[in-house]
């Protein structure tokens, strides 16, 4: 239960902008409510969703030599969380953007959540190319020191 408080509030706090929380609390419980609407619990439902999304490894730029490498790293476990609430919520604004007509962001998070849980759409998309490159540059591992 505190787990499902914490990340309801993460997501929250993620998306408020100059300190309007009540409006993004309304957008957030909007979403919820069109989740719970599916077959399964929307917290449940928005957790499987993040899993499916997390990264993780990662690459980190290093200048060696005035080279600059691509290190791959292991992300934390608190930074996947936060890399896949971030990668959520901007593909559901930016989304939004892109539709002609004008489709509210309850409806681009939610779409984008139910993305994320079936394993597909852009955010996905984002994880399988940065796991790519990290692959890719795995032979500069050993220029990692953090």
């Amino acid at each position: 239960m505190v787990r499902k408080k914490q990340l309801i509030h993460k997501l929250v706090n993620f998306r408020m902008k100059q300190g309007k929380k009540t409006r993004v609390r309304v957008i957030f419980h909007d979403t919820l409510h069109r989740l719970t609407l599916t077959d399964r619990d929307g917290i449940e439902l928005i957790s499987d969703a993040l899993e499916n999304v997390k990264p993780v490894c990662e690459v980190a730029k290093v200048r060696i030599a005035g080279i600059i490498y691509d290190v791959p790293g292991v992300v934390d476990r608190d930074r996947q969380q936060t890399l896949a609430v971030r990668w959520i919520l901007d593909e559901a604004i930016k989304s939004k953007k892109k539709s002609k007509n004008s489709s509210r962001l309850e409806e681009c998070l939610f779409a984008q959540i139910m993305d994320a849980y079936r394993k597909r759409g852009d955010v996905r998309k984002k994880r399988e190319d940065l796991h790519r490159l990290a692959s890719t540059n795995r032979s500069y591992a050993h220029f990692r020191w953090w």
